[in-house]
């Protein structure tokens, strides 16, 4: 009975691995959008922004330079003494043709500092459509035209996974590691299946189907806006889509402490909003299928040679992916992959022990009992 428990895991991680990378690999090749002649609908952007983070010169520019006849950007601010204001001011100089503002101001509505920081843009948004966008996302010129080009009637959110480019350093590499073959690999796949979830880097939406759904303060029903976004839209009878590629974050240089607070936030996060959906991580990534391996060698139903073959097949078929989709690939990538498997079950098991987390220095909780409020300051 073990010998044929260890062969079906060992069979179905293989045949999971495969296939969800063969599934988003098909993905790819599908059309893009159309530009096509503007509706006389505009587009409301809101991009938060919290200090100077690496490539911001080239993320800020970026949503600047977009192929859209109609649309605002509201670059939101929580602390008139933040660095990145000024740093604002002198990229916005040298697009004065375009509609964008920079706004000062934190309300607290919940939480969760972003949507603090972004509810001032909500209130002064002049169009229905509302992007939620984050200030680190590198966006292409048809950014605009990929989130409509998967909206439908039934659509509430358009979201796209970050996938890691730019980047300098094994930390880097690590973090794109877990950015892009495997956690955007999971959540396109999610979206082939129709059970995609909201990703808070971009986060499409309408007001006024929003208002249905209770207004942004519906994103404040949990402690990550995209999760709120991914539940209120199953309550309505919605659903969430994906854009066809992701968007780019440049990465630059990271340091590993960064890249392992990161995850295990975004792991306690994870394992508040969707339990269930948490604990199956612990049989994804390598470790798992490579346990089931050696349990099988060793108990003499499978050769030795068996496990570099398994790593191989396993890793290359990530490779291959990564380099259909020009994200980074590399022998460093490589080894990048093997050191997030051995992470995640360290991840996994401190998503479940811990409930506090920082992010850009508020403290926070997803222990409703033990919840910290973020240090926000009013202006």
């Amino acid at each position: 009975m073990m010998i044929l428990a260890l062969s079906a895991f060992l069979g179905l991680a293989l045949f999971a691995q495969m296939t969800s990378i063969g599934l988003v690999l098909a993905r790819r090749r599908r059309p893009g959008p159309v530009p096509l002649p503007g509706d006389g609908e505009g587009t409301t952007i809101l991009r938060p922004c919290c200090g100077i983070e690496n490539h911001l010169d080239a993320t800020v520019r970026s949503v600047l330079m977009l192929d859209h006849p109609r649309y605002e950007v509201l670059f939101c601010v929580a602390r008139a003494d933040d660095p990145v204001i000024p740093f604002l001011r002198g990229i916005l100089a040298d697009y004065p043709d375009r509609d964008a503002r920079i706004l000062v101001g934190d309300e607290r509505i919940s939480t969760n500092p972003k949507l603090n920081n972004v509810v001032k843009g909500w209130n002064a948004a002049r169009y229905d459509r509302i992007v939620m966008s984050d200030s680190n996302l590198l966006v292409p010129p048809s950014y605009l035209d990929e989130i409509e080009h998967v909206r439908d009637a039934r659509t509430a959110f358009v979201c796209s996974p970050p996938v890691g480019t730019h980047v300098e350093g094994f930390s880097a590499e690590l973090e794109a590691a877990f950015l892009n073959t495997y956690q955007a690999r999971w959540q396109l796949l999610a979206d082939e299946l129709g059970i995609a979830f909201a990703q808070g880097k971009t986060i499409a939406m309408r007001r006024s189907d929003m208002e249905d759904m209770g207004g942004l303060a519906a994103l404040a029903a949990e402690a990550a806006e995209d999760a709120a976004a991914t539940k209120a839209a199953h309550r309505f009878g919605r659903r969430v889509r994906l854009v066809r590629r992701p968007f780019a974050q440049p990465l630059g240089y990271r340091r590993f402490a960064d890249v392992w607070r990161r995850q295990v936030r975004w792991a306690r996060l994870r394992r508040s909003s969707f339990p269930l959906a948490f604990f199956a991580e612990i049989f994804t990534g390598f470790v798992p299928a490579a346990a089931a391996a050696i349990a099988l060698v060793a108990m003499g139903e499978l050769d030795f040679w068996t496990l570099p073959l398994l790593a191989f097949v396993w890793y290359a078929a990530e490779y291959l992916l990564a380099r259909a989709y020009r994200w980074p690939a590399g022998p460093s990538m490589l080894l990048a992959a093997v050191v997030r498997d051995l992470l995640l079950p360290c991840v996994w098991v401190e998503g479940w022990v811990g409930y506090t987390f920082e992010w850009r220095g508020n403290a926070m909780s997803t222990n409703d009992d033990k919840e910290l409020l973020p240090k926000t300051t009013t202006l």
